[in-house]
């Protein structure tokens, strides 16, 4: 796991240094900065996580593979994508009135 903290989005409420002190510290203001590179140990990945969903901002992503499956705009299809795009000959359908 591997995590990026934006520190332009963080409001200092310190949730991050409650969960994970050992990857994320505070400074005299409150606000966090992330400690190391990221990448998080599987050991500390619960506590890491719990940091990340607790954010009441979400400064903090988790980056890397997506374990979910495949996209599923990645699976080959005959089908044109742009067939679903919406466009003023097709506004009907997708409900848009001027």
């Amino acid at each position: 796991m591997r995590i990026r903290l934006d520190r332009t989005v963080c409001d200092g409420f310190g949730v991050c240094a409650k969960h994970a002190p050992e990857y994320f510290s505070l400074d005299d203001w409150g606000y966090a900065s992330l400690e190391g590179s990221g990448d998080v140990a599987e050991a500390d990945r619960d506590a890491v996580m719990r940091a990340l969903l607790d954010c009441p901002v979400h400064a903090i992503t988790e980056w890397g593979e997506h374990r979910g499956g495949p996209h599923p705009m990645s699976e080959c299809t005959d089908e044109d994508p742009a067939e679903h795009l919406k466009t003023e000959a097709n506004e009907a359908e997708w409900g848009f009135t001027r």
